[in-house]
């Protein structure tokens, strides 16, 4: 499986680690940057790691700033990405077994190493379940239209 990584500034060294992790341990990897403490903007990397989700460079995304929220929201704004922030192993576990999430957010300022490993590996484990939960996902790439 290809994993797409992209984090901001603040998200760079704790990317680089997952991206050196990952491949020990057999994953694919596609770093979409930053690759460096200057200062960049974390919407850019969010479009990038959607962009490449969308376009089928990768089958999965972890985008990476300091809280999470923002590079997730960024991510969100491409219909192609359904990209959850986490925090702990649950909730990436929920994001891919109810809403099919192909990607996570984590906050670098807000979550350790450890914490970050146990979060992209139950994202990376777990199955969407589908049945009740695949209406629901096939609306998220319609909500623009008015539902009754």
């Amino acid at each position: 499986m290809r994993i797409a990584l992209s984090a901001d500034h603040a998200g760079v060294d704790l990317k680089d680690a997952l991206a050196a992790w990952l491949g020990e341990t057999g994953y694919d990897i596609l770093d979409l940057g930053t690759h460096g403490a200057a200062s960049v903007d974390y919407p850019d990397y969010g479009a990038r790691l959607a962009r490449a989700l969308g376009e089928g460079e990768a089958e999965r995304g972890i985008a990476i700033c300091g809280s999470g929220i923002g590079i997730a929201i960024a991510a969100n704004r491409n219909p192609a990405c359904r990209c959850a922030q986490v925090s702990e192993p649950l909730s990436a576990t929920f994001a891919r077994s109810h809403n099919d999430a192909n990607a996570i957010a984590l906050g670098a300022r807000l979550i350790g190493i450890e914490m970050a490993k146990a979060c992209v590996t139950a994202f990376l484990t777990t199955k969407f379940e589908g049945g009740r939960h695949q209406h629901r996902v096939d609306m998220l790439s319609h909500l623009e239209q008015e539902r009754a």
